[in-house]
């Protein structure tokens, strides 16, 4: 470009709203996101979480409500997560494998209330089921064990497609499990369920109030440090990404979300396939916190940090401020 100010003013189509719309590179929509939710026992029940202000553990009826509310906003996806009665948790995980666990009643109700107006993308890892927290199952050192682990994993993803679920997502990081997965999807004729695959789930920080959300913080025994990624890593993130492409994978998430955005950069630039960013637990409480502290408007914070996302070329957001977010953009 050889021309300069005041030939070129870049300010000028930033002068008037309707010129900053007109000329907007990156947009939001509701179309944009997937709602977490979290599912607990009883009917009628709204527990809120403490460490996630403004976000409840919701009985299997107040589920169906959000999910109507969800399709009058133009939420496509909920994403679901259950708070398992420590009864009901075991070693070996075993109530993942229950036909009618609390995610399996949830996933029914949802679609029985809605049908194909929305989609169900369930959660398959073992530490909403396990005595000890961790997402598979361990030995007596505390290690957990992979290929035992799979085995487990692809029995809890065709209960939950037995259900009626969209979209399998399995968040638990072992090696294979998408490629065992995806053969018994085929072999049970599920052909049309969906893999997001956490492929990029990384040991973070930021998952505190989910832990508390799913009833596992006190029960985590060690670190899952063998199996979700090192923050410091970037390449070998993109080599998770290409494993879970080649065994099956529909789409594939980075979590967290904006701590990690230099990966959803990446991947979309290598792989150029639908790129999911879970926006988790702690970053929504942090922006709460500086809302509750009068350091932030709420309303642009979270508009502001969806668009992030999408500039760094993610399909969707997985967001606790979906609804929120959803009836700003149709007000």
């Amino acid at each position: 470009m050889t021309s300069s100010y005041p030939m070129i003013r870049l300010r000028r189509t930033r002068a008037t709203a309707w010129s900053r719309a007109l000329h907007r590179e990156v947009m939001v929509t509701p179309a944009d996101l997937i709602w977490p939710l979290f599912v607990t026992e009883g009917t009628g029940v709204e527990d809120p979480i403490a460490s996630l202000p403004g976000v409840s553990r919701w009985s299997v009826d107040g589920i169906v409500a959000r999910a109507k509310e969800a399709v009058a906003a133009g939420i496509p996806c909920l994403a679901l997560f259950p708070n398992t009665q420590p009864e009901r948790r075991s070693e070996d995980g075993r109530e993942a494998l229950n036909p009618d666990n609390l995610m399996c009643r949830a996933i029914r109700a949802i679609k029985d209330a809605c049908g194909d107006d929305i989609g169900v993308l369930t959660d398959v890892a073992l530490d909403p089921y396990t005595s000890h927290g961790q997402d598979g199952l361990i030995d007596e050192a505390g290690y957990v064990l992979n290929d035992a682990t799979v085995e487990v994993l692809v029995g809890q993803s065709l209960n939950q497609a037995n259900a009626g679920a969209d979209v399998i997502a399995p968040s638990d990081m072992m090696d294979g499990r998408i490629a065992a997965i995806r053969e018994a999807l085929e072999g049970e004729g599920h052909v049309n369920v969906q893999i997001m695959s956490y492929a990029a789930k990384y040991a973070s920080a930021f998952y505190g109030p989910f832990r508390d959300a799913v009833g596992s913080r006190g029960l985590l025994k060690g670190n899952k440090k063998t199996y979700q990624m090192d923050p410091g890593n970037a390449e070998e993130a993109l080599r998770e990404v290409e494993l879970d492409l080649a065994e099956g994978a529909d789409s594939v998430m980075v979590k967290p979300g904006l701590p990690y955005l230099d990966i959803a950069v990446r991947v979309k630039q290598a792989f150029g396939v639908p790129v999911f960013a879970y926006q988790v637990s702690g970053e929504y409480a942090m922006i709460e916190a500086a809302v509750a502290a009068g350091a932030a408007d709420r309303d642009a914070m979270v508009l502001e940090t969806l668009l992030a996302f999408k500039r760094a070329g993610c399909s969707g957001v997985l967001t606790y401020h979906a609804l929120h977010a959803a009836r700003l953009m149709g007000a």
